[in-house]
């Protein structure tokens, strides 16, 4: 065989008719090797990485979509909350309006009990004190009527029983 396959001289990129078929049968045995024996290892490896991976993300998704339920059933919770809350602040208003105008009731008629029993005690207490001012009337007026005339004036049960 010819020793130099190309009519070049490229140095060692030249290879010889005996080099390229030792090159061939060694790249055969190597690959023969690889494609019988790493190549389906590496294969599996590969596959159950990826099998593992997959199971990650489907179980990453399945997580996922379990904090949104869960996130979506706290938003329903919370906003039945915010309006039962609303409702109850609504209903304590509503209940403390109520009492307010109660006890503001409760407080005119209170008021107007005490104003009639001022308005009773008041009127009792005159007709009391009338009636004791008119018991001695007539000895004030005769005292008055004795300084105005500066000397001293019969009374008046006295006139009366003398003039009888």
């Amino acid at each position: 065989m010819n020793d130099k396959l190309l009519p070049l001289d490229i140095g060692p990129l030249n290879p010889t008719g005996w080099g390229l078929v030792i090159g061939f049968v060694s790249f055969a045995i190597v690959y023969a090797v690889l494609a019988g024996r790493l190549l389906p290892r590496a294969a599996a490896i590969m596959a159950e990485r990826e099998a593992k991976t997959q199971g990650v993300m489907d179980a990453a998704d399945e997580v996922r979509t379990e904090a949104e339920e869960i996130r979506a059933q706290r938003e329903a919770i919370l906003a039945e909350a915010r309006h039962e809350a609303a409702h109850t602040r609504q209903r304590a208003q509503e209940e403390g309006t109520a009492l307010i105008a109660a006890a503001r009731e409760e407080g005119l008629r209170e008021k107007e009990r005490i104003v009639a029993e001022g308005t009773a005690a008041i009127e009792a207490e005159k007709v009391v004190a009338e009636a004791a001012l008119r018991a001695d009337v007539d000895t004030w007026a005769h005292s008055l009527a004795e300084r105005i005339v500066g000397e001293p004036v019969p009374a008046p049960s006295e006139s009366r029983r003398s003039g009888s």
